[in-house]
């Protein structure tokens, strides 16, 4: 993307032709810690240009699978392959194409937005007046009114969420990984970041997203699989999770949600005292 600052109201997200070549594969994978099994032979397959969502109760194992995904933990069993590069040979290779956005960002706190980001790009091998430049449409996409001078320690958890995200929109990965992306950000920025997601994957690049706000998942995910005690429960459009968890054709993602986890909503009836 050669300017980030050219955004255009983007259309709703289409379905990926299933020919589409294969941009994220887990294959049986497995993570314990200890005696807890976090991830349970997990199987996932994410098409190039895929806007796919990730669902799943606190505890469910949405964050070990993701790290593992992005190289950051190693599958006990099985395998990851990413853009056609296996994890388990070529994880150097990887990290160039992907993006990752943590739900926490661990950011250089004693940088300035503008600073890290360029830094990042540099990092990435962009030269520093190209990414100087990206750094400068890309934090203008996102609002940035902090005083440029302000160090990243005294940033909202927001405008960091916005920072690191830039950091990993610069080098133009192929395959995006975020986790909460929206918490903490306010509307317009939200709208904003959303139009640019959906023009990535409009041009080819994966986006692979963990959120618990269900509503942004159902608007923008052309697919969601949701993960349960390290277990993939359901996974599809959102008319076919309705069908796996045998919900009514009208029923909200949260409702379809609960039944393929069998979540229980306790009543507040028994808080008598409030």
């Amino acid at each position: 993307m050669d300017n980030y600052t050219d955004i255009q109201c983007s259309p709703p997200p289409v379905a990926v032709p299933p020919q589409a070549a294969e941009s994220i594969v887990a294959a049986d994978i497995s993570k314990q810690f200890g005696k807890v099994t976090a991830v349970d032979h997990l199987n996932l397959l994410v098409r190039e240009g895929e806007f796919f969502g990730f669902l799943g109760p606190n505890g469910a194992g949405k964050s070990t699978t993701i790290r593992m995904l992005c190289g950051l933990l190693r599958p006990d069993s099985g395998g990851v392959r990413i853009a056609g590069y296996e994890a388990a040979t070529h994880l150097t290779e990887i990290k160039r194409v992907i993006g990752v956005l943590p739900d926490e960002p661990n950011l250089y706190d004693r940088l300035t937005g503008r600073e890290y980001v360029t830094f990042a790009g540099q990092m990435y091998g962009l030269g520093k007046e190209e990414a100087s430049r990206r750094t400068k449409d890309l934090l203008d996409l996102m609002q940035m009114t902090e005083d440029p001078k302000k160090l990243i320690v005294d940033y909202s958890l927001g405008t960091r969420k916005k920072v690191a995200l830039a950091a990993a929109l610069i080098h133009r990965p192929r395959v995006l990984f975020m986790d909460e992306p929206f918490n903490g950000i306010d509307p317009i920025s939200v709208r904003s970041l959303r139009d640019v997601l959906l023009q990535l994957t409009a041009r080819g690049v994966t986006i692979f997203i963990s959120s618990h706000v269900m509503e942004v998942i159902e608007k923008l995910c052309t697919r969601i699989a949701v993960i349960n005690r390290g277990k993939i429960v359901g996974v599809g459009t959102v008319e076919q999770l309705r069908a796996q968890s045998e919900s009514g054709i009208n029923s909200s993602l949260e409702d379809v949600f609960i039944k393929l986890v069998q979540g229980e909503v306790k009543s507040s009836e028994s808080l008598e005292w409030l």
